[in-house]
């Protein structure tokens, strides 16, 4: 049995993502204590109980401590099992936060795992599905995963009513080596994810001075290293909105990567969904930024948001970006072997290496280059 500090780190959520797939991969029984003991509410919450559940059910785990705001948990899993599963995470739980938990479990099965997941695809405080789609799967692909996200519906918060399928096939993970800054095509082993209706948005602030001087840096940095800039992907979407709504959020978005010499290249998309909401997510290579509306947020100040998020990682000389660092360590600890560099270790990251370690023996090392860090194993 290995146990787990829920409040270890940055102590959210994501600790027990990690920790209940690699006690579901490894076949390691695993206490969870002090569960987001760090948060305003503390303990549990629907999305994480919806992956546990589903984890459970995947390897016939026994658990003890599933409910709404506890702060232990016991999971005992035996083999997985692969099949179709509904999962109703309920009003805007994230679904890319539940993927996170169930993708590596799923890849570990003898055989295909199907998910039908609903819930939210772009809400605050996780990754937008078409990142996911875009950025990390990719890479994932690259490792070895088999993979392939299907969006039908989105979902904002509060209401929620997304609906993703997922399709993981069984999986030998292999390293992935991005040491260096690689040029950039944005084509080049895009994960394709069809989509049937889009949505709003919810972000959080971001202060227009801050911003500017931000992606000032990355264009200052980028031509200071003589790197070619490459071309940015982007989808900007709305839900019950107005259509000029998603298309401003775009023209921000161009106006603001063309000044940082960037050209783009940036789909709108209009549905009617369940939910009302908007947003935008771009993305080159590696490296992705995104921004949801809120009432009262200029969709203008959206799309500068997003830009300015994929300006400072591009402008960096780094090969991944801040948010996929964090996410690509459980599946390079399953490799055993690989490396990146990241222009900051951020505490998720710090945090799942942490995780990670405890179950599967392995020493991530963190070293400090000329402008980034570099993360081995």
């Amino acid at each position: 049995m290995i146990r787990i500090d829920g409040s270890y780190g940055e102590g959210g959520g994501q600790i027990i993502r990690t920790a209940v797939a690699l006690s579901a991969v490894t076949g390691t029984e695993v206490t969870i204590s002090n569960i987001r003991s760090n948060r305003p509410k503390p303990g549990l919450k629907a999305q994480h109980m919806s992956a546990i559940r589903t984890a459970a059910d995947m390897t016939c785990a026994r658990i003890s401590g599933l409910k709404s705001g506890s702060t232990e948990l016991t999971f005992s899993p035996r083999d997985i099992s692969g099949g179709h599963y509904n999962i109703d995470i309920g009003t805007a739980g994230s679904i890319t936060l539940l993927l996170q938990c169930l993708i590596p479990v799923a890849s570990a099965a003898q055989e295909s795992v199907s998910l039908d997941i609903t819930g939210g695809t772009d809400v605050a405080w996780s990754p937008p599905i078409d990142y996911m789609a875009h950025v990390l799967l990719p890479v994932l692909a690259s490792m070895g995963l088999k993979c392939n996200i299907r969006l039908q519906r989105r979902g904002y918060y509060p209401r929620g009513g997304g609906r993703v399928t997922a399709i993981i096939h069984p999986s030998a993970l292999q390293a992935v080596e991005l040491d260096k800054e690689e040029e950039t095509d944005t084509k080049k082993g895009e994960t394709e994810m069809e989509t049937e209706m889009e949505m709003e948005m919810e972000t959080e602030m971001e202060m227009e001075m801050e911003m500017e001087m931000e992606m000032e840096m990355g264009k200052d940095k980028g031509k200071e290293e003589g790197k070619e800039p490459c071309t940015v992907s982007g989808i900007s979407h709305s839900s019950n909105l107005p259509p000029h709504v998603m298309q401003r959020q775009a023209d921000a978005a161009t106006a603001a990567l063309e000044k940082a010499g960037y050209s783009s290249s940036i789909d709108t998309w209009a549905a009617n969904s369940p939910s009302t909401g908007s947003g935008i997510t771009l993305w080159c290579g590696h490296a992705g930024g995104s921004a949801l509306g809120k009432r009262g947020l200029p969709a203008e100040k959206v799309g500068k948001a997003a830009a300015g998020e994929i300006i400072t990682e591009l402008g960096s000389w780094a090969a991944v970006d801040v948010h996929l660092a964090d996410q690509l360590i459980p599946y390079m600890g399953l490799a055993g072997v690989g490396s990146f560099t990241v222009r900051e270790v951020s505490g998720h990251t710090r945090t799942n290496i942490w995780v990670v370690e405890q179950f599967l023996g392995v020493e991530f090392r963190i070293e400090e280059k000329k402008d980034v860090f570099k993360i081995s194993l």
